[in-house]
């Protein structure tokens, strides 16, 4: 695959990503999915935290914590 700058966004990327979520759920089962998640090792489960944090970190303020 040819890899040319696509600009804001990257459409292949976001063609498999959405191919790929449209085919786990079209496989499984809601209590399949949840379960698949209860079981994230150790290093998953922390990187799923620390990813969290610091999206938490980058966003806007809560709505009562801001200036009018």
């Amino acid at each position: 695959m040819e890899q040319k700058n696509q600009g804001e966004g990257n459409r292949d990327a976001d063609r498999r990503y959405r191919q790929g979520v449209r085919e786990t759920v079209e496989e499984t089962t809601p209590e399949e999915r949840a379960r698949r998640a209860r079981e994230m090792t150790p290093e998953e489960l922390e990187a799923a935290r620390a990813a969290e944090e610091a999206g938490r970190a980058k966003g806007r303020p809560a709505s009562s914590d801001r200036e009018i």
